[in-house]
This record gives C-alpha cells, sequence and structure tokens, in this order.
C-alpha cells in the first residue's frame, strides 16, 4: 500500500485547561474531524491532555499559584491504560485512522511521579505504544520523572512505519539514529504551547524538524498546542509568542502544508508514502551511509582489559 495516496494530518488545539475529561472529548472530536476528512494519521501536541505545564517556566515553583497549578495537574493527568486511552481509542476505531495523542502521564498507584508521554493508537482502537520523553527539557524536570529507554518510539503500519518523538526529542540525534533504523515514513513531532518566552518557537520547530525530514528521509506531522484563554499562561507572554503553527513536511525538508492559520484547526496533507524511496539514493543513513564504527571509540573502554576487544570487531564497532 506504499504506492497509494493518504492523507495525513497535524491538529492545532488549546487544551480545557486542566480539564481532563473535556479536553479529551475535544481531542476525540478531533479524531472524528479527521476520519471524516479521509485522514489516515493523525498527531496531537505534547501533553494536550489536560495541559502541557507551560506555566513553569512562568511562575516560580515556590509560589502557591504554581502549587495549585501542580495540583490540578496530577488530579487530571491520565493513567494509562485508563477510561481516557479506551474513549480514544474508540474514537479512533471510529475513525479508522492512526493517532498519536501526548498526555500528562500519572504514574498509577503513586501521589507525584508524572511523565511526558505519547500514546499511538490504531485504527482497530488498540494502544500500540506508548513513548515517555527520555529526558524532561528545562524546567519540565519539576513535574515530569526521566522516561524509560530501550522501548521503540514506532510501530509498522500498512503504508510504511509511522514514528514520533516529543519536542525537543526530534533534534537529539542519538534519538534520531535510532529512529531511523526503523525506516520511518511518517513521523509525528509533538509541540507545547509555547517555549521560554525569549526563544521564537516557529523558528525552532522548523529548524529541527527540517533536519529530521531531510536527515530520515520521512514525512513529518508538526502538531502544535496553542494557548487559550488561561489567564496563568497570558498574562506573562507577549501575544506574538503564543502564535507557533502547525505544518506538515516532505522527505525532502519542504514544507508540504501550512503554517496553519492561529487557533483551533486541523492541517491536512495527500501525499504518497514511496516519495521516501527516491531520496534515499543519495543519503540513507541507516543504509549505505551508515557507519556504526563510528561509536567504536566510545565503547572501546568498556571492554579494554575485559577479553572481549574482539567483541568490538564481531559487532563491526
Amino acid at each position: 500500500m506504499m504506492t497509494e495516496t493518504i492523507k495525513i494530518a497535524a491538529a492545532q488545539l488549546a487544551p480545557v485547561s486542566l480539564d481532563k475529561q473535556a479536553t479529551t472529548d475535544k481531542v476525540c472530536q478531533f479524531i472524528r474531524e479527521a476520519g471524516d476528512a479521509g485522514a489516515r494519521v493523525i498527531g496531537f501536541p505534547e501533553c494536550i491532555i489536560p495541559e502541557y505545564p507551560a506555566w513553569d517556566e512562568l511562575i516560580p515553583m515556590d509560589r502557591s499559584q504554581a502549587h495549585r497549578l501542580f495540583r490540578k495537574l496530577f488530579f487530571n493527568s491520565v493513567e494509562v491504560p485508563g477510561p481516557e486511552t479506551e474513549q480514544i481509542g474508540q474514537a479512533c476505531k471510529d475513525s479508522n485512522l492512526y493517532a498519536i495523542i501526548g498526555v500528562n502521564e500519572r504514574c498509577a498507584g503513586t501521589t507525584g511521579t508524572t511523565f511526558n508521554t505519547q500514546l499511538l493508537f490504531g485504527p482497530d482502537g488498540s494502544l500500540l505504544n506508548k513513548h515517555q520523553k527520555y529526558v524532561p527539557t528545562v524546567a519540565e524536570r519539576l513535574i515530569h520523572a526521566n522516561g524509560q529507554t530501550g522501548t521503540s518510539v514506532s510501530v509498522p503500519t500498512d503504508f510504511g512505519c509511522l514514528s514520533g518523538l516529543i519536542c525537543g526529542e526530534n533534534a537529539n540525534p542519538l534519538a534520531m539514529y535510532s529512529l531511523s533504523l526503523k525506516y520511518p515514513v511518517f513521523h509525528v513531532a509533538s509541540w507545547p504551547t509555547h517555549f521560554t518566552p525569549e526563544i521564537e518557537m516557529q523558528s525552532c520547530i522548523l529548524n529541527s524538524t527540517r533536519g529530521l525530514a531531510y536527515a530520515l528521509k520521512c514525512f513529518v506531522i508538526n502538531s502544535v498546542g496553542i494557548i487559550g484563554e488561561d489567564e496563568h499562561i497570558r498574562q506573562y507572554l507577549e501575544e506574538e509568542r503564543r502564535k507557533p503553527l502547525a505544518t506538515i513536511l516532505g522527505p525532502d525538508d519542504n514544507i508540504l502544508a501550512g503554517p496553519l492559520k492561529p487557533g483551533d484547526g486541523i492541517l491536512y496533507a495527500d501525499i504518497n508514502p514511496s516519495d521516501v524511496i527516491v531520496p534515499k539514493y543519495a543519503i540513507d543513513i541507516a543504509g549505505h551511509y551508515n557507519r556504526p564504527e563510528l561509536f567504536a571509540q566510545h565503547f572501546a573502554k568498556y571492554f579494554e582489559g575485559s577479553g572481549q576487544e574482539d567483541s568490538l570487531r564481531t559487532l563491526n564497532l
């Protein structure tokens, strides 16, 4: 099915602030809208359910306002599996599409541990994969634990491998290299509502994901959160800092669709998955352009004097 044209989609939306059920309802509404439009894949922003904790870089952590927000975030975070994942799975099944959705995940049975998580659902409604952000970025460390490593961030589909990474992970060269070995055709990059006020977010998103699209030779769905009427965020940001916009990139790093206009919406692009093949004629970092022995110097010290020096050569490292 890689030669068939399919429709892919990037969701751009504001959460219903720190309201797990209302935001889940909104996400499911977007899934069904994309399904009605014929989309087979849709990506959603980082921690869209119940809200990206944007205040963590805006309000000092010792303020009572930050404490109230964290408490409310914890009680509205998603346990996996749970009623929210069941509801989203049903929406994907009804719509016959794949969806990658960012959630603030609460570790079941704890009173404080949360993760920045991407959930990947299939068109049969099943939860196919869970990816926790490897390393929380900047002030996220106040809220999120380190994610597990050694887990996949991709699944096979009828029309090629579908993958996802969260925010800054899309610029992590080791994450990118690991992902390349799965030969992704579609990749969802989930982004938050804003970065620190001094960083121009749209430039950062495109700089990161254009490099990823070009290196991996895949389509990239940039799904971006937007800030709603939440005064605990809006009061700290100038208007121009509240306008990140969704885009869809091709395997040669060009913008195929977008940027989407400000506000809630879904960006679509009709693409042919086989268009990822010809770009690899020149550069395929998982194939003929791959030199894994470049890592040998970093591993050699672990083998030195162990009698296992030949292991490096056996593994082509």
